[in-house]
Order: structure tokens, then C-alpha cells, then sequence
């Protein structure tokens, strides 16, 4: 029988870090309306924060150059409220984004990250000017979130993060991803399906 190892533990996430300052952030900023049509969620990424960035007219952060390639965010209070679309962490994510560290979110959107393995982690509102001050300063500085240990890590600065218990298990453990979670097991649904007398023909 081949057994089938899980490959979506999220431990952690190290990478450049990318700043974004506002409260109150919401999806229709992240992803706009006009962007939801698309059938599948591929090119979203060139289109976060399409009209924040048309406004700032280069110089928001995901334009300018030295942000290129960031896999942390680094947010303020409320992130992601607004409507539920999960197009929002897809965005992001198709953008490269791996993890967002922010002094609180949004719990819908909390939740679509989960989903796709995304952590979302928050820290004291001191700590994300902190970190925010740094990635601003030092553009090529990485950052480090460390699920197991519970810390973030910038260059020499380090500090506790915290996270639901539940969210953080399920980052540790893989089970956030729900198709991963049905491959590992594929062996237990043949064997129950072949019970089932209206399914059996199919197994």
C-alpha cells in the first residue's frame, strides 16, 4: 500500500517583508468588485490593491521596486474586514504573499487564510510600528514567523506572536488543507466507499 506523507505543514515562514500602514483595510481594497468575475483566481496577484496603488501612483508599497518578491505583511488593526470574498487572500497570495503579521484581522478573512494555509499572526500595536519601521528603513530585511516558538523575528529584533490555538494546530499539523487531508486518506474512502451498495461500482 503506498503511503502518502503530508506536505502541508506550515512551521514556518521566512522571506522579505512587506509594510502596508492603514487600519481598517478592507477586501474591496485588497481585491476590487470589478475583479471578482474571473473564473478562477489565477492573475488576481497583478491586480491587488488595483485602485489603492492607481491612486498612490507608484508609490505604494506592492509597485515599488525593492518590495518585489516580500512574502510577509506587516499590517495594522482590522485587516481584511468588509465583504466575505475570498478573492482577497487569493490576491494576495497569487501576489506571493506566505503570511501576514498584523495587530488584528478581520475573522472572515481570518478564516479564508486558514483555509489556505496562509497564518495570519498578530502582535502588539508598538510591535508592528516596529517592525513596519524597519521594513521601511531596510527594504531588503527578511522577517521570520515561527509558528512552533510563537515569535517574529526581524534582523536582531524579536518578539511574541500569538494566534487561536485551534488555526495554529491546524498550521502545524497540515489539516488546514482539506484536499491534502482527503489524498493522505484516499486508501479509508476506497475502503468505505466499497461499502456503500450505491457507491461500490465506482470503487
Amino acid at each position: 500500500m503506498n503511503v502518502i506523507t503530508m506536505v502541508s505543514e506550515v512551521k514556518l515562514v521566512s522571506g522579505k517583508g512587506i509594510p502596508l500602514s492603514g487600519n481598517d483595510i478592507d477586501t474591496d481594497r485588497i481585491i476590487p468588485a470589478r475583479f471578482l468575475r474571473c473564473v478562477t483566481f489565477e492573475g488576481l496577484g497583478a491586480q491587488v490593491f488595483a485602485d489603492d496603488r492607481r491612486q498612490a501612483g507608484g508609490a505604494h508599497p506592492f509597485d515599488q521596486l525593492h518590495y518585489q518578491g516580500a512574502e510577509v505583511l506587516v499590517v495594522n488593526a482590522n485587516f481584511g474586514c468588509g465583504s466575505s470574498r475570498e478573492h482577497a487572500p487569493q490576491a494576495l497570495a497569487k501576489w506571493g504573499i506566505r503570511a501576514v503579521v498584523g495587530e488584528s484581522f478581520a475573522e472572515i478573512f481570518f478564516g479564508n487564510c486558514v483555509a489556505m494555509g496562509i497564518p495570519c499572526v498578530t502582535a502588539s500595536p508598538i510591535v508592528i510600528q516596529q517592525l513596519q519601521q524597519r521594513l521601511q528603513q531596510a527594504h531588503s530585511v527578511q522577517i521570520q514567523v515561527d509558528l512552533e516558538h510563537m515569535t517574529v523575528t526581524c534582523d536582531d529584533f524579536v518578539s511574541p506572536i500569538t494566534m487561536p490555538a485551534g488555526a495554529r494546530q491546524m498550521m502545524l499539523s497540515g489539516t488546514w488543507d482539506a484536499c491534502g487531508q482527503l489524498v493522505a486518506q484516499q486508501e479509508q474512502i476506497r475502503k468505505t466507499a466499497a461499502q456503500l451498495p450505491y457507491f461500490a461500482w465506482a470503487v
